[in-house]
């Protein structure tokens, strides 16, 4: 391919877009497995706080880890994870209240 046929400049690289980004899914306090997955770590123990971004568990899929981490700061009620334990996407694996 031409460079006439990309519209870049010689030595330019061409611009990444924004990916949407995958995490964890939100709904009000829950937090949600985004993949299914096989609970390989539960890094939070019932009544903890967190704050935003703290690990909460970490999933594995296809022997890959996938770090699902708190969507918001609170303390942790309804800890439904268990090592070794697979869950389906969209399952709410803890929720995250004030």
């Amino acid at each position: 391919m031409s460079l006439a046929r990309t519209g870049l400049a010689a030595g330019a690289k061409p611009k990444r877009r924004a990916t949407k980004k995958t995490g964890s899914q939100v709904t009000g306090d829950d937090l949600a497995s985004p993949m299914q997955g096989t609970v390989v770590k539960i890094a939070v123990e019932e009544g903890q706080r967190v704050d935003e971004g703290d690990l909460v568990v970490v999933l594995e899929a296809m022997k890959m880890e996938q770090p699902i981490n708190a969507h918001r700061a609170g303390t942790i009620k309804d800890l439904a994870a268990d090592a070794g334990v697979s869950l389906s996407a969209g399952t709410v694996i803890c929720r995250i209240t004030d």
